[in-house]
């Protein structure tokens, strides 16, 4: 399974793909697009909306993985970042991929292993879990961590997903990783 990791920003969106062969993971590319050269911001949502699209043409990933925006401190800043996240979103389901979400708290769990990690650790384990020669940018480690983070626990998180409905018929529900009636 190739799945391709977004790291959504206004200026800088980072992206990483990689390949998952059983429980073995391995680097394809990684890489930023830039709109930061861009003035207003329906330019720069363009430029990230092509940059993307081009990604997903080139590298031909399974599936997407991108980070949920958590709420900031400054409130434009978050009405920014979710457009910018609108228009990644858009670029990937229009490129027929599915699209799954992870906060910076699950990929931090997936790829450190603590969900307070920053990140210079989130770069050196990306690091090490792809056997990179280097530390990739901290917008592509994040973009590959999303893909990392998929790649764990995708699977299993896909597999609830499609059983919580049969689950709900019956009028059960999952709470705390338990069966509840």
């Amino acid at each position: 399974m190739r799945i391709l990791g977004i790291d959504p920003g206004l200026r800088t969106t980072g992206f990483g793909v990689l390949e998952k062969h059983g429980n073995r993971m391995v680097y394809v590319a990684s890489g930023t697009i830039r709109s930061d050269g861009e003035t207003s911001l329906p330019s720069r949502l363009k430029t990230l909306y092509e940059g993307i699209t081009e990604v997903a043409r080139l590298y031909q990933p399974d599936c997407a993985a991108i980070e949920k925006v958590f709420v900031n401190v400054n409130p434009q800043s978050t009405l920014l970042l979710g457009q910018a996240r609108g228009a990644a979103i858009c670029a990937l389901v229009l490129s027929d991929l599915q699209v799954f979400e992870y906060t910076a708290l699950q990929l931090k769990k997936a790829v450190v292993g603590y969900g307070r990690a920053n990140k210079e650790q989130v770069q050196e384990m990306v690091m090490r879990l792809l056997s990179l020669p280097g530390k990739p940018g901290p917008d592509a480690a994040d973009a590959l961590g999303m893909a990392i983070c998929h790649a764990h626990g995708g699977d299993s998180l896909t597999a609830l997903g499609e059983l919580a409905p049969q689950l709900a018929r019956k009028g059960l529900r999952v709470r705390r990783g338990r069966l509840v009636g």
